[in-house]
């Protein structure tokens, strides 16, 4: 492949970003806009940083029409440091959180925030997640400092379809790998967060969105670089931020406006899921996705090849044709197995309809 071509990076996390986005780097690499510098050597105080820093949050505000009495923060840690961080942030109010768990990551966040007070699983945990139960089922406590779930959970392909109802109870949210990907009533939520390095950039980065009257609160073990009204006091500089991160997420925010914004995002992201998911349907179980189709992830999409309990030997075979298509990081994660495809904002739909195409040629050559 030469070097001007482009692998298909179907990985969940860190993730393809926009080629544009790459070169405009690469063009900045070495002197930001000819300072004789690369942002890396800059001060996170100086004013090219500053710039950055307050252009990130704008363009997070503005795509997700975030209101005035919420703050945009930046914080590291990445998503497991972001679940403790949670949890000191916010549990002090009555010591209990409600959380739902309903796969990988929603589960280590419940994990991690038993260190820090009384967290009660809202429904037991799932034998076999790719379902979401009926709210009906649930039991939420209406004392409790707030009420916990992931978005949408990228080992297992579960994505919620709706916002649940808390009777008041602040909602924390786990937006990770869908963050970007559609229209998000940010005024229902009390803190959404999200790790950049699947929509949105490179890791290195958390951004943190949360409402005014939920700061001020943080346990007196709450290290000083989670403590989100500090971080926010000193405007996400409170520490050396991870500025190249930054750097490089607020110029895939300045792309995901020029290319239509979220909404655009959303229309494109319910393209390529429906494709892939129609290939997978239509294929007579050759392919098979496990999860219930109310609640089918338009991001991360797993299946099995071969029957519904997967050939494993036939998915080896289809990973390593993949890659001579130049095809990457398609196999399920090591807890789940099979096939996942991650479908994020810098994924088109022509890099899906390249897969289907792979998919149903590698169906004709080994059905048997």
């Amino acid at each position: 492949m030469g070097s001007s071509q482009s692998a298909l990076n179907f990985g969940a996390g860190p993730a393809k970003l926009p080629r544009e986005v790459l070169a405009e780097v690469q063009d900045e690499i070495l002197s930001y806009q000819n300072t004789g510098m690369s942002l890396m050597e800059m001060s996170h105080r100086s004013k090219e940083y500053g710039k950055i820093n307050k252009s990130a949050q704008d363009s997070i505000r503005e795509l997700l029409k975030v209101p005035d009495n919420y703050k945009i923060l930046f914080i590291q840690g990445g998503g497991l440091g972001a679940f403790a961080a949670v949890a000191m942030n916010f549990m002090s109010r009555t010591g209990k959180a409600d959380y739902a768990v309903t796969g990988t990551w929603s589960g280590k966040a419940a994990k991690e925030a038993e260190k820090y007070g009384d967290v009660n699983l809202v429904f037991p945990k799932l034998e076999k997640p790719g379902s979401i139960p009926d709210q009906s089922t649930w039991t939420l406590r209406p004392d409790a400092s707030y009420f916990y779930y992931c978005d949408n959970e990228t080992v297992d392909g579960v994505e919620f379809p709706y916002i649940p109802e808390t009777n008041g109870v602040p909602i924390v949210v786990d937006m990770s790998s869908n963050i970007m990907t559609r229209k998000v009533e940010v005024s229902k939520f009390g803190c959404i967060f999200g790790g950049a390095q699947k929509n949105i950039g490179p890791a290195g980065v958390v951004v943190v969105i949360v409402r005014d009257d939920l700061l001020g609160a943080a346990m007196k073990v709450c290290p000083t670089v989670f403590n989100f009204t500090l971080v926010h006091k000193d405007n996400s500089v409170l520490n050396t931020p991870a500025t190249f991160s930054v750097y490089v997420m607020e110029k895939v925010l300045q792309w995901i406006k020029q290319h239509g914004g979220v909404e655009n995002m959303e229309t494109q992201s319910g393209r390529k899921s429906g494709l892939l998911y129609e290939t997978i349907k239509t294929s007579g179980n050759f392919y098979s996705c496990p999860i219930n189709e109310n609640c089918r992830s338009r991001i991360n999409v797993p299946f099995r090849v071969g029957g519904p309990q997967g050939d494993e030997d036939l998915e080896a075979k289809f990973l390593e044709e993949a890659e001579k298509r130049y095809m990457y990081q398609l196999k399920g994660h090591r807890s789940v197995g099979g096939i996942r495809a991650s479908l994020y904002n810098a994924i088109t739909f022509e890099d899906v309809a390249l897969l289907v195409k792979f998919m149903k040629e590698f169906q004709a050559q080994h059905q048997k």
